[in-house]
């Protein structure tokens, strides 16, 4: 049977590094610790929505945030009555009172947004609370931090609207250079300076994600946003020893001798240079294994680096393995949608014998199993 397996005593463990970190400088600028808002967005980044924000919520995690109405509701709809913050900003007048109906604090990052809260909030006689979100660079949802003066006059206009949060999102956090998330950061800054100069109370702050709460600790100010650091699986140096969390596991389903000469799979990109024993296991990219982001960058510079990255490619054996019984078994041949070949010749792999596949879950087929152990 195919299931995602989640290690709890490694999850646990992140979840000790991180608090630890969120709170070594022990509190923030008004004598509080610094909370930790845990982001549970794409099917909790794989782990299972509802399954992982139970195990957060009962290792002390009590602030959680989502990126779409679907998600905001089905948290609500199984019990999860902690904090719930929506991180996108909406004008679309059903999602707003979808939200509002299930006590979500709302991100309102345009004029446009806070008009069709306040309106939806007065109809119902409700004070909602909501989070501000600027733009500081990112070019995504969020006011622009530019234009303050018409940030201030939005915020003055509105009734039903109690802010007790502002925020922003970094674009270059995990980059090795850090001149722009300092840019960022600053602007962030004077902007919030400006709201407080005009009597607007900005409430809790948080701009740090996953990379910037693991490169600057002096950036933390109310808040935290964790989401990629919880499953230990980072793109920025791993200095707290955080865990990898999830890996599918598959069995064995057939064992056969392939003659020399004998091709593997679609395209017959592989052919047996000798006798080889192979094993299928009924797993494929449909359900996640070697799926990845594709090219989605076109300045002539990341034309470029992706030439080099090809040529660099070229020049390296790469291969994919899977382990059966702890031993490393090399996929033979393309990824099929539900299969994969692996080259068992000279290891003792029997039928139903334990294929475990190392794989990032936010790429896991929704449908297959969670199960926590």
């Amino acid at each position: 049977m195919k299931a995602l397996i989640i290690e709890k005593k490694d999850l646990k463990h992140n979840i000790k590094q991180i608090k630890k970190l969120a709170n070594k400088n022990e509190k923030d600028e008004n004598g509080k610790k610094v909370e930790i808002i845990a982001v549970v967005k794409a099917n909790g980044y794989g782990l299972g929505i509802i399954e992982y924000t139970n195990f957060l919520r009962d290792n002390g995690i009590n602030f959680f945030a989502v990126a779409s109405v679907e998600e905001a509701v089905e948290l609500r709809k199984n019990g999860i009555k902690e904090k719930i913050l929506m991180l996108s900003s909406t004008a679309i007048k059903s999602e707003v009172e979808t939200l509002i109906e299930n006590k979500i604090i709302l991100t309102i990052g345009s004029k446009e947004a806070a008009e069709i809260a306040d309106e939806i909030a007065k109809k119902n006689n409700k004070i909602v609370e909501i989070h501000l979100k600027i733009d500081t660079g990112f070019g995504r949802y969020g006011f622009i931090y530019n234009k303050k003066e018409k940030i201030i006059e939005c915020i003055k206009n509105i009734t039903n609207l109690k802010i007790i949060g502002t925020y922003s999102h970094y674009s270059l956090a995990f980059f090795k250079k850090d001149a722009y998330t300092k840019k960022q950061f600053q602007r962030f800054i004077d902007t919030i300076e400006v709201l407080k100069m005009n009597g607007i109370d900005t409430g809790m702050l948080h701009i740090c994600n996953s990379s910037a709460f693991l490169k600057f600790p002096n950036q933390y100010l109310n808040a935290v946003r964790i989401g990629s650091a919880f499953l230990g699986r980072i793109i920025v140096p791993n200095k707290i020893g955080l865990k990898k969390i999830g890996y599918l596991k598959s069995n064995v389903s057939e064992i056969k001798m392939l003659e020399k000469g004998n091709n593997i799979g679609y395209s017959n990109s592989f052919t047996t240079k000798k006798m080889t024993e192979i094993a299928i296991i009924p797993c494929g990219y449909s359900d996640g294994i070697n799926v990845k982001v594709d090219k989605d960058m076109f300045r002539n510079i990341d034309k470029l680096r992706y030439i080099i990255r090809d040529i660099k490619d070229f020049f390296k054996k790469q291969c994919l393995y899977i382990k059966i019984n702890d031993k490393k078994c090399k996929i033979l041949g393309r990824i099929g949608m539900c299969h994969i070949a692996v080259d068992i010749t000279g290891k003792d792999v029997k039928i139903n014998d334990e294929a475990i596949i190392n794989i990032n879950p936010i790429y896991v087929n929704k449908n297959i199993k969670r199960i926590y152990k």
